[in-house]
């Protein structure tokens, strides 16, 4: 189970990471660009997902793109998950109350390397020892 301090810690400590607040909703991003967002869920959403409509905390995360999202998807449901209106969008999002904190770590560092430069991203991988 992760927290919103756990999101902050983590994307705290990707180089370049920008903290925004508006309406009283906090976003991580590189430049202006977002990787990873709170997303609350709307009626819409709600109506849509019906009883598979998280109660906790949800967090939106950028992927590379939708093959990456389905395969998230495909891979963790009890995790990922996603609406209509963001069909076709390269991100999912993440109940907070059911990842772990390595495949949070994971998602915000992919998403990270949607937003920052190549060689930065290269970079930290090396440095990390995953690239």
């Amino acid at each position: 189970m992760a927290t919103w301090e756990d999101v902050a810690r983590l994307g705290a400590r990707l180089p370049g990471t920008e903290l925004v607040v508006k309406r009283d909703a906090r976003s991580w991003g590189v430049k202006g660009k977002a990787y990873a967002w709170e997303r609350p869920l709307r009626k819409t959403d709600i109506d849509a997902l019906g009883d598979a409509a998280p109660e906790g905390d949800v967090l939106a995360v950028r992927v590379p793109d939708v093959g990456a999202k389905e395969a998230l998807l495909a891979d963790e449901p009890g995790v990922f998950f996603t609406t209509p209106h963001f069909d076709g969008y390269p991100a999912v999002l993440v109940r907070l109350a059911e990842i772990d904190l390595a495949t949070l770590d994971e998602a915000l560092v992919e998403g990270w390397l949607c937003r920052v430069p190549k060689k930065v991203g290269k970079q930290y991988l090396e440095e990390r020892g995953t690239g």
